[in-house]
């Protein structure tokens, strides 16, 4: 599994991410989705792109979880899913609450330890649809959400759930958080920031008694504008609770369902350090891969000839290990 040698000019964390979150890609191979939406009680509702394969319960289900501020439009969702297509998956690239333009769909807001809602979708699927093997594929926030799902899951875990794939996961928010407000990463903590005040000022027009967005500018990190917006409106008593609640490590101990982490030892802001933490490195139904290289979401391999490998290995692997656990 850990065969990935990177572009050599991009061996480094900070180009391979950068270049990775910016290169334009096209996928001319993946039809056009239709929307669906999932129903999460009591007030929210989640909005999917799918790809349906003919006879869809033939054939095996890729859920797949973006990253903060990100959306199922994102370049490695797409990506993901143009190679799961091509292997014979159906595809659900879901949408976090307000993500994808999704704002007035829910009147609260989301979080990076909200696994609730992707277990509504798993439900729906294998008991509406009747879709016998399902895959979860998270990436970032969405890998600690996938994590701390089948961590909540435990024994217990629907026997529709054939796998789970989480790439640059973010299982210990307290460390990414002090990682991402290096000075080195204010570039990616300012990207960050200015989605989320976006989103608060889209709420706070759609919900102007729920939310008041005056002086967003004045929130200057991530960890402020959770201490105003996001741990308020989940019950947490601070940030800092928050990120201690909603992390996956509080739970990848209990994790049955085969489960594969992908990460990288020069990733800005997730320290490699907690995936060798006991929690995950004693769980033998979790196999860790952390690369010297790939930066955060990043990844991109020399090709290695064939016509259909474009470089991209993290997708590539995370739809190799899933397609081998849903037989």
């Amino acid at each position: 599994m850990n065969d990935f040698v990177p572009v050599r000019w991009l061996a480094g964390g900070h180009r391979m991410t950068i270049y990775a979150g910016l290169r334009r890609r096209v996928f001319p191979d993946l039809p056009p989705p239709e929307d669906r939406l999932f129903d999460v009680p009591p007030d929210t509702r989640l909005l999917a792109r799918c790809h349906w394969q003919r006879r869809p319960a033939d054939h095996p289900t890729l859920v797949i979880l973006h990253g903060l501020e990100g959306s199922a439009d994102a370049h490695y969702v797409r990506g993901l899913s143009d190679k799961a297509w091509r292997r014979g998956f159906n595809i659900v690239r879901l949408n976090q609450r307000n993500c994808g333009r999704t704002e007035h769909l829910s009147p609260t807001l989301y979080h990076s330890g909200l696994s609730g809602d992707p277990r509504a979708v798993l439900e729906e699927l294998a008991a509406r649809d009747r879709l016998p093997r399902i895959g979860i594929v998270g990436y970032s926030l969405g890998g600690n959400l996938a994590l701390k799902l089948a961590g909540e899951l435990g024994d217990a875990f629907p026997p529709v759930l054939k796998a789970v794939v989480a790439v640059s996961p973010a299982i210990d928010l307290p460390s990414c958080m002090t990682a991402i407000e290096r000075r080195a990463n204010r570039v990616y903590e300012l990207n960050f920031l200015r989605g989320l005040r976006e989103r608060i000022a889209a709420k706070a027009a759609l919900f102007p008694d729920r939310y008041d967005a005056a002086g967003l500018a004045r929130i200057r990190s991530i960890r402020a504008f959770d201490a105003r917006f996001t741990a308020p409106s989940f019950g947490f008593a601070s940030a800092e609770d928050y990120y201690v609640r909603a992390s996956a490590r509080r739970v990848v101990d209990r994790i049955r369902v085969p489960t594969l982490i992908l990460s990288s030892a020069d990733d800005p802001f997730v320290p490699p350090a907690q995936f060798s933490a006991p929690e995950v490195a004693g769980n033998s139904s979790i196999t860790t891969v952390v690369t010297r290289h790939g930066g955060h979401c990043g990844f991109i391999a020399r090709r290695d000839g064939r016509p259909s490998h474009d470089g991209y290995w993290a997708e590539h692997a995370a739809v190799a290990f899933v397609a081998e656990r849903s037989g």
